[in-house]
C-alpha cells in the first residue's frame, strides 16, 4: 500500500521564512551531532587509551564500529519511517542515541565505550537521519529553496565533522574527554525540544510489510565488508575472506529484493533505486566525499598526535581551517545553486579538494610547522562545502515522494559507508606503516579515490542551473 502526499502537506508554499527556520533547526542540529560523533573522537585517541587502559587500535575499532553501525542500519532506518512516521523515527532515535552519549561518558572500559558509542549511538543516528532528509526534500519542495534547505543541513554535517576535532579537543582539555559526550547528551535534549515544532507531512502507514530478511542481508553483507578492510594489516587471507562473502551477501541481497519484487512483496529497497543513472553517479560522489572527509580527519589528527605530539585542543585547533572553509562554502550553497549546474559544483568541489590533500603531503613533509596544515585544510573544507550539498540534491531530487524514505535511507548508508571506509584505510595504512611513509601513503590513496568521484561527477547530466 502506497502513502499518498496529504492535500495540506508541508511544501515551502506559504511558510514564512520564521517557520522555515524553526522547522529546519532541529534537522540541521540532529545532522551536526551525529557527524561531530564521527569525528571528534579523533583528538582523543590518547586520552581515552590511557584513562580505559586500551590501545590506539581499540579507539579505532570503536570509531569505525560507530559509523559501521550506520552504514549497515541506514537503509532499515529509512525503511521504518514509511512504517512509524519521520517525526517519530526522529524523536526514537534522538532518544537512542542520548542513552548512548551518556552510557559512554560514563564507560569504565573499551567494551562499554563501544556499546554506548559505536552501537547505542550507532543505532540512534541510523533511526534518526533518515527522517532528516526526507523531511528536507518534502517540506522544502522548490529546487531553490531546497538547495538552502540542504545547504543548511549539509553545512551542519560538515562543521559537525571538521570542527568535532576542535570542539572536542577543547572538552576534552577543559574537562574529560567524558565531558565530550555529556555534550552531545545536552545538544540531543535541545533538538527533541526545538522538534515539537516539525510536522510530519506524511501520515505513517502501520500496515507497510518490513523486509527482515532484506534488513539482515543489508547489514551482514556491509559490516563483513568494512571488517575485510580492518583485517587487512592483520591477516590478508581472512581479510580477502571477508571481502568476498560480504560481496557474495550483498549479491544475494539485491536477488533477494528482486525476487520479493516479482513476487509482489514489498521489498526493503526497489530495485528501480539502482536503474537510475543519475542517482546512481549522485550516490559514488556521496561515497567519496565521505570517504575523503572521514580519511583526511583521521589521518591527519593520528599524524598531529602520534608523531608530533599534539594534544586534543592543539590538534582540533589546527582543523578549524578545514571547518572554516567548508562553513563557508556550504552556507553558500544557494547562491552557488542558482549560478552553477550541479554537474559543475560536484567537479569544482573534487578537484579543489584533491589539491588540498596535495598541499597536505607536500608541505607537511617539507614544514614542521603546524601553520603547513592550513592551506590544505582550507582548500579541502572549500571543495567538500562546494559538492555535498549538490551530491545529496541530486540524489534525493531523482524519485518522488512515495521512495523518499528508501533513497533517504540508500544515501545515508552510502555516505556513512563511506566515512567507516575512510577511517578503516586510513587507519590500515597507518597500521601497515609503508616505507615510503604512513601518512604520505594514507593520503594518495585518498587521492585516488578523489579522482574516482571526479570521474563519476563528470558523467552527471550536464544540466543548467534552476531559473
Amino acid at each position: 500500500m502506497r502513502v499518498q502526499h496529504s492535500p495540506t502537506g508541508g511544501g515551502t508554499a506559504g511558510r514564512s521564512p520564521a517557520t522555515a527556520r524553526a522547522v529546519l533547526a532541529p534537522l540541521a542540529l540532529a545532522q551536526f551531532v551525529c557527524s561531530f560523533a564521527g569525528s571528534n573522537m579523533n583528538v582523543m585517541i590518547n586520552d581515552i587509551s590511557e584513562d580505559l587502559d586500551t590501545t590506539v587500535q581499540g579507539v579505532q575499532l570503536a570509531i569505525t564500529l560507530f559509523l559501521l553501525v550506520m552504514a549497515a542500519l541506514m537503509i532499515p532506518g529509512g525503511k521504518l519511517t514509511d512504517r512509524l512516521g519521520r517525526k517519530r523515527c526522529l524523536l526514537i532515535g534522538l532518544a537512542v542515541y542520548g542513552v548512548g552519549a551518556l552510557l559512554s561518558a560514563a564507560a569504565p572500559n573499551l567494551g562499554v565505550l563501544i556499546l554506548g558509542n559505536s552501537l547505542l549511538e550507532g543505532v540512534g543516528t541510523a533511526l534518526l537521519i533518515p527522517p532528516v532528509y526526507i523531511l528536507t526534500t518534502l517540506l522544502f519542495t522548490d529546487v531553490v529553496a531546497r538547495a538552502r534547505a540542504f545547504g543548511t543541513v549539509m553545512a551542519f554535517a560538515g562543521i559537525g565533522a571538521a570542527a568535532g576535532p576542535l570542539i572536542g579537543g577543547l572538552i576534552t582539555s577543559a574537562l574529560s574527554w567524558r565531558a565530550a559526550f555529556v555534550f552531545q547528551a545536552l545538544v540531543i535534549v535541545v533538538i527533541i525540544l526545538l522538534s515539537r515544532r516539525i510536522t510530519d507531512p506524511l501520515p505513517p502507514d502501520p500496515t507497510r510489510v518490513f523486509d527482515t530478511g532484506g534488513a539482515v542481508l543489508s547489514a551482514v553483507g556491509l559490516v563483513l565488508v568494512v571488517m575485510g578492510i580492518l583485517a587487512i594489516d592483520d591477516n590478508g587471507w581472512l581479510a580477502a575472506g571477508l571481502l568476498v562473502v560480504g560481496a557474495l551477501v550483498l549479491v544475494w541481497f539485491y536477488r533477494w529484493i528482486r525476487a520479493r519484487e516479482r513476487s509482489g512483496a514489498e521489498p526493503l529497497l526497489s530495485t528501480s533505486l539502482f536503474r537510475d543513472r543519475t542517482s546512481n553517479l549522485g550516490l559514488i560522489t556521496q561515497n567519496a566525499q565521505w570517504l575523503m572527509l572521514m580519511g583526511v580527519s583521521f589521518v591527519a589528527a593520528a599524524y598531529l598526535q602520534v608523531v608530533r605530539g599534539y594534544d586534543a585542543i592543539r590538534t582540533g585547533v589546527v582543523f578549524t581551517a578545514a571547518t572554516a572553509g567548508l562553513l563557508a562554502a556550504s552556507l553558500g550553497a544557494e547562491r552557488l545553486a542558482k549560478k552553477w549546474s550541479q554537474r559543475t559544483l560536484v567537479m569544482t568541489g573534487f578537484a579543489v579538494t584533491i589539491c588540498g590533500i596535495g598541499l597536505l603531503i607536500v608541505l607537511v613533509n617539507a614544514w614542521t610547522s603546524a601553520w603547513a596544515f592550513v592551506p590544505g585544510l582550507l582548500l579541502i573544507g572549500l571543495g567538500l562545502g562546494v559538492m555535498l550539498t549538490p551530491s545529496v540534491n541530486v540524489v534525493q531530487s531523482s524519485f518522488g515522494e512515495q521512495q523518499q524514505g528508501e533513497i533517504s535511507g540508500l544515501s545515508r548508508s552510502v555516505s556513512n559507508l563511506g566515512s567507516s571506509f575512510g577511517t578503516a584505510i586510513a587507519g590500515t595504512i597507518l597500521v601497515a606503516d609503508p616505507a615510503f611513509g604512513a601518512y604520505a601513503a594514507a593520503l594518495i590513496v585518498l587521492v585516488v579515490i578523489g579522482c574516482g568521484g571526479l570521474v563519476a561527477a563528470a558523467k552527471l547530466p550536464r544540466t543548467g542551473p534552476p531559473r
